[in-house]
This record gives C-alpha cells, sequence and structure tokens, in this order.
C-alpha cells in the first residue's frame, strides 16, 4: 500500500492542467454561448448583430441563444481540456530545457501552435456538431437535420454520413485553432510577465489586463480561418450532389474573388466581442480554480 502513495500522488499534477482547462473553458462557454450564437448566424448571413438578435427572440424565443450549449459545453470538455494541458505540459519542458529561465516569444508561440493543433483535432467532432446546431434554423424546412443535442448529432453524423464525417472541415478547424492559441496562448504569457515585471501589477490586475491582451490577439489572429471553417462545416450539396466548396482553399479563393479580404472579417465585432470575454473568462476562471486548488493544498 505505501508503495502506491507516490504512484498515486504522482498522476494529479499531470491531468491537473487538463481538468483545469475542461472546466474554465466550459465555464467560459456557459457564459458567452449567446454571443457565439449570434457570431454564427452573422456569418451566414442572417444580418447584423441587432437584427440577428431581433429576429431571433421574435421568431424562436430566448432559447435559441443557448441552441448548442450542450455541443459547445462537449467542445470544451475536448478541445480546451487538451489545448491547454497541453499548453502547460510543452511550456514547462521548454522551461526545463531552458534551464528555469522564461521562454522568448517565438517559443511561447510554437507551443502555441502545437497545443491549438492538439486540441482542435481532439474537439473537431464536438465543433462540427456546435456548428450545424447553431445553422439548422438558418436552412430551409427540408435541409434541417433537427439534432436534439451534441451526442445525438455526434450519433446521426456517424450513422449518415460515416465516421469521418466526424473531422469534415478539421483542417481550417486546426488551422484556425493553431492561429487563435498562438495568439491567445503565447500573448497571455508574455503579458503576464509584462504587467507583473514590468508595471509591478498586482495578481487581479495582471490577470485582467493579460486576459485582455490574449483576447485582442485570438480574434486577430484567429477570424479569417473561422469564417472558411464556418462555411466549410455547414455547406449542404445542390441538387446535382456537388458542393459549393471542394476544400478550405477553394472556399478561401472564391471568398477572396467575390468579396475581397475584408469578407474574411464578417462579423469581426461581435466576433471579438464572443472570443476576447471568452478568452478573458478562461483565464479568469483558471485562476480563480488554481487558487482554490491552491488552498485546498491539490
Amino acid at each position: 500500500m505505501g508503495e502506491q502513495k507516490p504512484k498515486s500522488a504522482s498522476v494529479w499534477p499531470t491531468v491537473k492542467p487538463f481538468v483545469n482547462g475542461g472546466a474554465s473553458g466550459m465555464l467560459a462557454t456557459c457564459v458567452i454561448q449567446p454571443i457565439d450564437m449570434i457570431k454564427v448566424r452573422i456569418q451566414l448571413g442572417q444580418g447584423s448583430a441587432g437584427q440577428v438578435t431581433r429576429n431571433m427572440l421574435k421568431n424562436e424565443g430566448i432559447g435559441a441563444f443557448y441552441k448548442g450549449l450542450s455541443a459547445g459545453l462537449l467542445r470544451q470538455a475536448t478541445y480546451t481540456t487538451a489545448r491547454l494541458g497541453s499548453f502547460k505540459i510543452l511550456t514547462s519542458k521548454a522551461i526545463e530545457a531552458n534551464d528555469g529561465k522564461p521562454l522568448p516569444l517565438y517559443q511561447k508561440a510554437l507551443c502555441g501552435l502545437t497545443a491549438g493543433a492538439i486540441g482542435a483535432s481532439v474537439g473537431s467532432p464536438a465543433d462540427l456538431a456546435l456548428i450545424r446546431m447553431q445553422a439548422d434554423a438558418t436552412l430551409p424546412v427540408a435541409q434541417r437535420r433537427n439534432y436534439t443535442n451534441a451526442f445525438h448529432a455526434l450519433y446521426r453524423i456517424v450513422a449518415d454520413e460515416g465516421v469521418l464525417a466526424l473531422w469534415k472541415g478539421a483542417g481550417p478547424t486546426v488551422v484556425r485553432a493553431m492561429a487563435l492559441n498562438m495568439g491567445m496562448l503565447a500573448s497571455y504569457d508574455q503579458s503576464v510577465e509584462f504587467f507583473k515585471d514590468s508595471l509591478g501589477f498586482g495578481e487581479a490586475s495582471t490577470v485582467v489586463g493579460a486576459s485582455a491582451v490574449s483576447g485582442f490577439f485570438a480574434s486577430a489572429c484567429s477570424l479569417p480561418f473561422d469564417y472558411v471553417k464556418t462555411q466549410i462545416q455547414k455547406m449542404q450539396p445542390d441538387a446535382e450532389g456537388k458542393y459549393p466548396y471542394t476544400g478550405s482553399l477553394d472556399c478561401a479563393m472564391k471568398t477572396l474573388q467575390s468579396g475581397g479580404p475584408f469578407k474574411f472579417y464578417t462579423g469581426f465585432p461581435v466576433y471579438c466581442v464572443r472570443i476576447a470575454p471568452h478568452v478573458m473568462l478562461t483565464w479568469i476562471f483558471l485562476n480563480q480554480i488554481q487558487k482554490i486548488e491552491k488552498s485546498a493544498g491539490l
């Protein structure tokens, strides 16, 4: 029995970054879900933020703002668990290799890129379910999939389209996640060092300030990829069975030709309002979870 204690004790430090990351992401999603719903509708051409909000309230009721919440929570339980946990492990290993010195920005960016790719690969099925559930009400009645929850969506996708369909649009999803996490994770760590060491901010001010910077860079880096990802995941075949885009590159080129480069930033204000607070809340919740664990001796 005595020999098992060190083994069991070593498990928690390893899984803790993953548990904390998933929990903080899920808590943030509960707060941000209505804004995310509006963002998706804007990208699907339903009008401005005000128009989308009014139409949803009038035609679908307040519950429409939380449509897809189960998929959003499942996404955080997979994607954010993997990306924040991976980033913590990667940066810890890199600091060890750097003799305990703070990492330069480019190494933090590389860790963020890698963590984003890992998280997106794990979370892509839940992300696909979330996009389809949010976009369903914008389709003609005959084309609606009518998923009841995230697990029903995953089951239907596998049954109707095959297992590999769960990773439809995974390419742009991974690229978008790499861009977002490069901006989010690297800028947060760098900002914490700047606010705390250079400006002498306290803990609360440092967390809030660094979270805001992290949210801005996450938004600026990822929106073009998010736009392409959304278009790929929600596309439907025409009467002849052909899809409007053959892939993410084809979607990007056609979008560039038809709407110019600013088309990729459709819904940027709402996207920024959605991404930045979610990033901020994720970091703030994560900081609070870590403080509770510390006080509990975990």
